[in-house]
């Protein structure tokens, strides 16, 4: 008889299952086994993933969950008496214990929940109908109590889980993984079953795949409890036998129990449930007045259509044409079964609108429906745009429509609660979705727990190319660097290897950050539900969502588009003009001009370095060159920019390899770079049906090489039916020669993988466009708007005011007089919000709103205070507010402010104390009285702070320089000696997805200029001294690190509030702001005299603007040159070891730095304190000199250079 596992934990026990779903299958199947369980602990994550490769593979797969039992009750919650949890495993035998099982777990998430998802007898009893059960490992409750002693506790426990389940559906787990836990309670386990009359069956609590996987498994645990695999006290498995053992060893460790083994396949007989995919259960919608709910959709359609584009024709179509478009759209809508997803849609759109909430213009794919633009859930013309249907909803690949919607991030919520109430709160939920193990982080992740040095994982990592997808695997096969160390180094070996066993592995579950998924009956009929800490989440994610055919929405908040409404808010309140992007063209030539002189702080997509210069390079002149350029700017299209950029200053050097290819890439000079110009291409060329076209399409994007040979066969000579009709034309009978059409696919092919969808290029474009408009004609306001928007990002705040600078707009400082809560528009300036004021809650800045609109604006701290709703008040924020500056509207300076203000604020807590309590007389009330009105009180006769005093008080409270800035005399200097800035350096950790096309990379030599705003020193373990300094420049602030060698000889400059210039190497590290390790720091004076000279060696020479710095040239890279391996062999060899008393991530940065400023043909062998060696990457090889022995010297001591 066959044999089962029934208890498998696979990834998704997270960090502690390392049984891969596609693995353990394939190993089932190669083992001859006919069936598999899942059962993850306390989870159902990965069911459904399980289930379809499990009938890929042949094999049948039982679902299942090892659920946690609760101490007590579930709603127990006693950190003594409830802390310790059960295990039992749940196995479904149909769709009712489908159903059941996911009751069950989801319980155990919304009410059980503490420390574990835990349930108890009362949940079991209510859903125990279609399950069995079997007793779990050694923490099972029934062995827990054998292992005590407890017998009879024992058997009472059996008795009642038997009771629960019925006979035939509870069964006594056996065990044995060679632990004497599971020898000492086997006599007693089987008396149970004799006693009770329950069945034995036999499992092995599997982790992971195979024996040798064991420790992987263990590096997974200890990356679960952040320990290291040389804490001897850390949680770990006893030995290497939790794996997916074959039916021999199986029956050879339970020979004296074979019934134990034989009851595996009963049990797996008896388990029959198979998920329904594509039966959809959309939320019920009601049309109005009793109306049919098609016909409701065909009567707002034809509405919305005479709105769009009024009753005759528009432009080159006929008004005909358009309505047999928008029938055409609905015919395939109502013929698919989706009326219902675009009324749903349509409502909640509607509800935002009609209450004031910002809507997007639509993303993705719905643009190209212009049902979806009528019904105005998008607000791009699919018409006038070319824009394709069916690469939105394609009738020949039947799938869920996806519509993605964007709204005011403040309010966002509440077009939410809105669809929570309309369809009842058990039918929404969040959506649960997965942090991966990518390469990187495994590595990191796996390096920690080997307990291999730091310097040495951040080696392995950085070796790693920065490109999305990337893998190990395909790291060693394009970087050398990493090649040689996994070569050369078998520390390095073991790291990687251990981290290619757990890449890609599920590292934590979170919550879906817009992903609302909406169903007809309460959304446990359907999933299971998770307990996330922004509340109830389901367990599968968006694609499995889908499939299951429920509606998943993406509610996306978007900050542009609350910037949008606060400046049409203004414009409305300062110009008294209204304006309706919905109802304007995006043809405004100055909106272009601006974006191609670079003024692009603030407009969507377009205000990063590198896209700002690639805008000022292309200058646009029309919607869709924006387009064009939100689709080429990412890693692979960015090839296409120079071709792009030359081929629209000389369209006359355009040329076509078939003339019928100009009408539809002529819109992008002869570029191939939308999704939709494949399916034209393959439509009007090759004879496709649009629904065909899009299958071709992804086929292309998603390399399917077998699909690909079969359509370029059809492109070329087209497809007859099994009629003889032609079914596809093909090229060669549409006039286009064999050659070309060859050429044609090949191109296509080639770039189908990156191509962009135009649809949702072109929503992005609309934000771009309006951003921009409102940036070029109504500047004040919009840049009010934006900086209200990041009031709590100094960075940007900062960056935003330099922009208004650049502009003539000026920004005043805060005001309690003057200033809103948000940043507003004052006589065509911009005035700080009281909100950007540290300290300063809503609370206050109601208080002092409402005073100063009652009692009228306050000549001095006395009225001001005395104003005030004491109870909204406390100290802190007062003096948060003069050190900011807003009370400077005020009598007298600040010092004299700040030597006052607690007295007062407590003379007016006790007063309105005393006040409540009805002991204020007529006397203190005339005193009062007089108070107020500033006859009774003065400020003290103190001197006012320096201007430096008040610029920093200004920093502390507002995050920026306001008023001034200590440098502004130090500007000309810095700009003529630096080639890097703050502000570079902070734009390049912005754009960490495109940073390999940047001027500024890693290593790169570099002079950065300003003021030491802050000093941390400390002791390496050779007893030197080193320092990290806060360096801020005009823009912002920098991290330096000074190493030993060089602290020694600048010690003198490194002192705070000096102004200075530092040359040094830039150090890039994920997930850290980037960092310069200096050279050589000097006084900026004697930097200039000296001849600190902007870096070109290793470097890079910014070309100048108002900025001083790079301009980060990211836009139009150079062709890229394949990596290829270290063609030279070494002329020599240079050894260099690390003493034991040296901090060795420290060491070696600083060992770096300086091999980088001898570059030559000499490989670098570096010993570590550990004893071991590693080669470092040919960019580190040297030419040895005496001055390469003597700066190793002073950093390791003479004895440890070898040269």
């Amino acid at each position: 008889m066959a044999f089962t596992h029934l208890h498998v934990h696979t990834e998704y026990s997270l960090l502690d299952g390392a049984a891969r779903i596609k693995d353990v299958v394939a190993r089932a199947k190669e083992l001859d086994m006919d069936s598999l369980a899942i059962t993850d602990h306390g989870v159902m994550f990965g069911v459904v993933d399980f289930y379809k490769e499990c009938r890929k593979q042949g094999i049948k797969p039982i679902t299942g969950c090892e659920v946690y039992t609760a101490a007590r009750k579930l709603t127990d919650k006693d950190a003594e008496k409830d802390k310790r949890q059960g295990h039992l495993i749940l196995l479904v035998k149909n769709e009712t214990g489908y159903k059941n099982l996911i009751k069950i777990v989801s319980e155990g998430f919304i009410r059980g929940y503490y420390y574990k998802p835990r349930i108890d007898k009362d949940v079991l009893r209510a859903h125990s109908e279609g399950l069995i059960a079997l007793s779990g490992c050694l923490a099972g409750e029934i062995q827990h109590r054998l292992l005590l002693r407890d017998y009879a506790g024992a058997k009472a426990e059996a008795e009642a889980l038997l009771e629960i389940f019925g006979e035939g559906n509870f069964y006594l787990e056996l065990q044995d993984q060679g632990l004497e836990e599971e020898r000492a309670i086997l006599p007693d386990m089987r008396r149970l079953s004799e006693e009770l009359g329950i069945p034995l069956v036999a499992t092995n609590d599997a982790h992971y795949v195979r024996r040798e996987d064991a420790k992987a498994h263990d590096v997974l645990l200890a990356i679960q409890t952040a320990t290291t695999l040389d804490d001897e006290k850390r949680m770990r498995f006893p030995n290497d036998e939790f794996y997916l053992k074959s039916e021999d060893e199986m029956r050879k460790i339970f020979a004296y129990c074979p019934e134990a083994c034989d009851n595996t396949q009963k049990i797996a007989e008896q388990c029959n449930y198979d998920f329904r995919f594509g039966e959809y259960h959309l939320p019920e919608f009601k049309a109005p007045d009793g109306k049919d709910n098609t016909a409701y959709l065909r009567e707002l359609c034809h509405a919305g259509l005479r709105d769009r584009y009024g009753d005759g024709d528009y432009g080159e179509h006929s008004h005909q044409e358009l309505e047999d478009r928008l029938n055409y759209e609905l015919g395939t809508i109502e013929s698919m079964g989706y009326v219902e997803y675009f009324l749903i849609v349509w409502d909640f759109i509607n509800y935002a609108k009609n209450h004031g909430i910002m809507v997007g213009p639509g993303r993705g794919s719905a643009a190209g429906s212009i049902v979806a633009y009528c019904l105005k859930i998008t607000d791009i013309d699919p018409i006038r745009y070319n824009l394709i249907f069916e690469r939105f909803l394609n009738p020949e690949r039947v799938s869920m429509p996806d519509i993605d919607i964007d709204f005011c991030y403040e309010r966002r919520q509440e077009v939410i609660d809105y669809v929570t109430e309309k369809y009842g709160e058990g039918r929404v939920s969040q959506i649960i979705t997965f942090g991966t193990m990518k390469a990187k982080q495994a590595v990191r992740d796996v390096g920690r727990a080997l307990s291999v040095s730091y310097a040495k994982t951040d080696q392995i990592a950085k070796a790693i190319p920065f490109e999305l997808g990337m893998t190990i695997d395909k790291a060693l096969a394009t970087s050398p660097d990493l090649k040689n160390l996994y070569e050369n180094d078998e520390e390095t070996r073991e790291v990687i290897d251990m981290a290619k066993a757990i890449e890609g592995m599920p590292r934590h579950a979170s919550t879906h950050a817009a992903g609302v998924v909406i169903s007809k009956a309460p959304i446990d009929e359907y999933v299971p539900l998770y307990l996330s800490e922004k509340g109830p989440a389901t367990q599968f994610t968006m694609t499995t969502i889908e499939e299951l055919g429920l509606l998943k929405m993406d509610f996306l908040g978007l900050r542009n588009l609350t910037v949008i409404r606060d400046a049409l808010e203004l414009i409305k309140k300062n110009h008294g003009v209204s304006i309706d992007f919905a109802r304007m063209g995006y043809d405004d030539p100055s909106v272009y001009e601006m974006i191609s002189a670079g003024n692009t702080s603030g407009v969507f997509q377009l205000e990063s370095g590198g896209m700002t210069q690639f805008m000022k390079n292309l200058r646009p002149t029309c919607f869709e060159d924006v387009v064009a350029g939100i689709s080429l700017y990412r890693p692979g299209p960015m090839d296409s920019i120079p071709k792009y950029i030359e081929n629209k200053k000389n369209p006359s050097g355009i040329q076509y390899v078939d003339e019928s290819l100009a009408p539809i890439l002529d819109v992008t000079y002869g570029c191939l770079v939308y999704q939709e110009q494949v399916m034209q291409i393959v439509r009007d060329l090759g004879g496709y049906s649009y629904g065909r076209s899009d299958l071709v399409r992804r086929a292309m994007s998603k390399k399917k090489k077998d699909v690909m040979l079969q359509e370029k066969e059809y492109f070329i000579n087209g497809k007859l039916d099994e009629n003889g009709n032609v079914e596809i034309a093909g090229c060669i009978r549409n006039g286009i020669s064999r050659q070309a059409a060859e050429a044609i696919f090949e191109d296509m092919e080639t770039f189908a993988q990156y191509a962009f969808n135009k649809s949702h290029a072109a929503a992005y474009a609309v934000v771009a466009y309006e951003t921009g408009y409102l940036k070029k004609h109504y500047p004040v306001e919009f840049m009010a708007a934006l900086m209200t928007s990041v009031m709590s990002d100094a960075k940007m705040i900062a960056r935003y005011i330099r922009n208004c600078s650049d502009m003539g707009i000026e920004v005043l400082p805060p005001s309690v007089n003057k200033s809103l809560k948000k940043f507003s528009v004052e006589d065509g300036k911009i005035r700080f919000g009281l909100l950007g004021v540290k300290n300063v809650g809503e609370n206050v800045i109601e208080a002092i709103l409402k005073a100063r609109e009652e009692k009228g604006e306050p000549s001095d701290i006395f009225t001001f205070i005395n104003n005030l709703d004491i109870s909204q008040v406390n100290k802190r924020a007062i003096e948060s507010l003069i050190k900011a500056g807003a009370c400077d509207c005020l009598e007298g300076n600040r010092a004299a402010k700040l030597a006052v203000y607690e007295t007062l604020v407590e003379s007016a807590q006790n007063t309105s104390k005393k006040n409540l309590e009805g002991q204020i007389s007529l006397f203190q009330m005339a005193s009062d009285a007089m108070s107020s009105a500033g006859t009774g009180k003065r400020l003290p006769d103190v001197q006012a702070f320096p201007l430096n005093i008040e610029l920093a008080m200004e920093k502390e409270m507002l995050g920026v320089y306001l008023t001034g800035h200590p440098l502004d005399a130090y500007k000309e200097k810095m700009e003529r000696i630096s080639s890097v800035t703050s502000d570079d350096l902070m734009q390049i950790e912005e754009e960490s997805g495109t940073a390999q096309n940047h001027a500024i990379r890693d290593g790169m030599s570099c002079i950065i200029s300003g003021m030491i705003a802050g000093k941390k020193t400390l002791i390496t373990k050779s007893n030197k001294m080193m320092a990290f300094i806060d360096l801020e420049d005009l823009y912002g602030i920098t991290e330096v690190v000074i190493f030993p060698n060089v602290y020694e000889k600048c010690a003198e400059e490194i002192q705070d509030d000096r102004v200075v210039a530092i040359k040094g190497t830039l150090n890039f590290k994920e997930d850290e702001a980037p960092k310069v390790l200096a050279d050589e720091v000097l006084d900026i004076d004697t930097a200039i005299e000296r001849g600190f000279t902007q870096c070109s060696h290793n470097g890079y020479n910014g070309s100048r603007g108002k900025n001083y710095g790079t301009k980060l040239m990211a836009a139009v890279p150079q062709q890229k040159t394949e990596k290829s391996e270290p063609t030279r062999q070494p002329a020599g060899m240079v050894k260099l070891r690390i003493p034991a008393d040296m901090d060795e991530a420290m060491t070696l940065e600083e060992i770096k730095v300086n091999l980088k400023r001898h570059e030559g043909d000499h490989e670098v062998l570096i010993y570590l304190p550990s004893g071991k060696m590693f080669r470092t990457e040919e960019s580190l090889w040297v030419s040895p000199s005496e001055e390469l022995r003597k700066q190793m010297a002073a950093i390791l001591r003479m004895e440890n250079v070898k040269m």
